[in-house]
């Protein structure tokens, strides 16, 4: 049996159809029973908003993404090697996970490991704490070891200073 190469996005389309679905329902009955009932029909309110509300969010957002963007360069230009295969790793098991999963299932599972996390934290934090200890020392050490043998053997150009203005 073939795995999608499109997992993420049909199933994000069918939430949003389903979800689309319940509501046109929900307002066709509401509706439907305000007539046969002589009711008030349901009423869509009239949301106004500020257009210096607009233009703050606008700026926020856009301060914030350009943050974003520049912590991605920063890892995309590698000056932090460790942060930048750390990425690569990242986003290699997210795309394994990925094709194991639909959407809707990936969102489940996130949910319920939002939910159950921090309780097993809480519940067994001094073998965490030591396990992840453990696990840290053996990461640096792999990395000092993956630097010395590999990533110092690259060539590098000489370093440019930048013009103080």
């Amino acid at each position: 049996m073939a795995i999608s190469t499109w997992p993420v996005l049909p199933d994000l389309f069918d939430l949003s159809c389903h979800i689309s679905i319940a509501a046109l329902l929900v307002f066709f009955s509401w509706c439907t029973a305000a007539d046969f009932f002589n009711w008030k029909p349901p009423q869509i309110p009239e949301i106004v908003l500020l257009e210096h509300t607009f233009r703050e969010a606008a700026a926020v957002f856009h301060r914030r993404f350009n943050q974003a963007l520049a912590i991605l360069l920063d890892i995309a230009c590698g000056r932090d090697p460790r942060l930048f295969f750390l990425a690569i790793v990242f986003l290699y098991i997210v795309s394994v996970v990925g094709t194991c999963f639909s959407f809707l299932n990936f969102l489940y599972l996130g949910y319920v490991g939002i939910q159950t996390v921090p309780f097993l934290y809480e519940q067994y934090e001094a073998e965490v704490d030591y396990i992840a200890g453990t696990l840290m020392r053996d990461v640096r050490r792999a990395y000092r070891k993956f630097d010395s043998r590999v990533l110092n053997k690259i060539p590098r150009g000489p370093v440019k200073e930048k013009k103080a203005r």
